[in-house]
């Protein structure tokens, strides 16, 4: 197939329609139903340079979201019905995906739009500060405590308080979680006064939840709390439609950052780029944009499409035996694990198996201690 040159007229913004008005912010969530790739995604798009675009095709209400599938319009509408309320919302997906994109459009669309949008990455926190960042704590609380701290749920009062990556929070801590969201009471570390708090919860994981509760990883209790109305966000591969307007809104944004003009996209680039797998969704071709943004010196983009090629051929192993596939997980878990077999953490529970069946196993594919990879501290 042929693909033609074009530049983009007055009458032809379609595709500039779909951008958004605002600052990008994070990663942008668009789903798409996937199905035959269609010749109009690939077309080559040249475009004006005006700031503001937000006439056909943009989301009503969410100009920071790109995207003019009818699966987005799908999520769009779930934000829509649950920002009103003060209810739970749990958003699921793989990494890069755009959940906290999605936490603050519920957020903003909400009855405390005017109130704290308070954040907290429960993967980038170490344990033993974790229960510090979420309830706060006293001056002399522990080593180190100079100052008394607000945590983030006092903080967020009469807001949102947005918990990333909360299947990482450790089972010591989820109990006090389960008690502040049914009560709104907590302590402060060192302290015996209970405060409380008005917060209305997101939370987001790239994690299965419900997997990890029947591994006794997850309190059961906790996740029925946490799931009262679910948004699942869907892999970038999966709504190919929404790739042509994400890529020229990264190309603008970085072009205008780095004083260029770049006015045209190949269609052979294009192709490729809605070709691509993104395992690392849209983080991923954002970063790529911008490196092409970089490497790109006349008016034309020209992205490193060879990396993507490596990429995919790195990620796309040949076939491999079952029983190469088992040993290879049992090792990944037992290096997750530090090589602890027994225990509620342990190799074995996180498998799903017995501890005498692990070891068995391990003995049938030879997996031994002497074995282990260094661990990174």
């Amino acid at each position: 197939m042929t693909w033609g040159n074009g530049v983009l007229s007055e009458n032809q913004s379609d595709v500039e329609g779909c951008l958004a008005g605002r600052e990008y912010e994070d990663d942008i969530p668009a789903r798409a139903t996937a199905g035959p790739t269609s010749s109009a995604l690939f077309s080559t798009v040249a475009f004006r340079r005006p700031h503001a675009l937000r006439s056909k095709g943009s989301n009503d209400c969410f100009e920071d979201i790109i995207g003019s599938s009818g699966a987005l319009s799908e999520v769009l509408d779930l934000v829509r019905m649950v920002a009103p309320t003060n209810s739970t919302a749990l958003i699921e997906g793989e990494t890069g995906t755009g959940k906290e994109l999605i936490a603050r459009a519920i957020h903003g669309h909400s009855t405390r739009w005017e109130r704290p949008f308070v954040k907290l990455n429960c993967a980038a926190i170490p344990l033993g500060l974790l229960e510090s960042e979420l309830f706060g704590h006293e001056r002399g609380a522990f080593t180190g405590a100079v100052i008394r701290k607000v945590g983030r749920f006092e903080a967020a009062d009469r807001g949102t308080l947005f918990l990333d990556e909360i299947g990482d929070i450790p089972l010591e801590l989820q109990a006090k979680l389960l008690r502040v969201l049914q009560e709104g009471e907590f302590e402060r570390l060192g302290s015996t006064q209970t405060l409380r708090a008005n917060v209305r919860l997101v939370a987001a994981t790239n994690r299965d939840l419900a997997a990890l509760v029947s591994k006794k990883r997850f309190r059961s209790d906790l996740y029925y709390r946490l799931n009262v109305f679910p948004i699942t966000l869907p892999p970038l591969r999966n709504r190919l439609e929404d790739i042509p307007p994400l890529v020229l809104h990264f190309v603008r944004t970085y072009a205008d950052q780095m004083g260029k003009q770049i006015d045209e996209v190949p269609a052979g680039v294009m192709e490729a780029l809605v070709n691509h797998f993104w395992p690392g969704n849209i983080r991923e071709l954002k970063n790529f944009i911008e490196r092409s943004v970089i490497l790109t010196s006349g008016k034309v983009l020209r992205p490193p499409l060879d990396s993507l090629k490596r990429t995919a051929e790195t990620e796309s192993p040949g076939a491999i035996t079952l029983a190469d596939a088992e040993r290879e997980h049992i090792r990944k878990t037992l290096e997750q694990t530090r090589w602890v077999v027994a225990g509620d953490d342990g190799a074995a529970a996180r498998l799903g198996i017995k501890r005498s069946t692990l070891y068995s196993r391990m003995q049938k594919l030879g997996i031994s201690r002497s074995d282990r990879q260094a661990i990174p501290a």
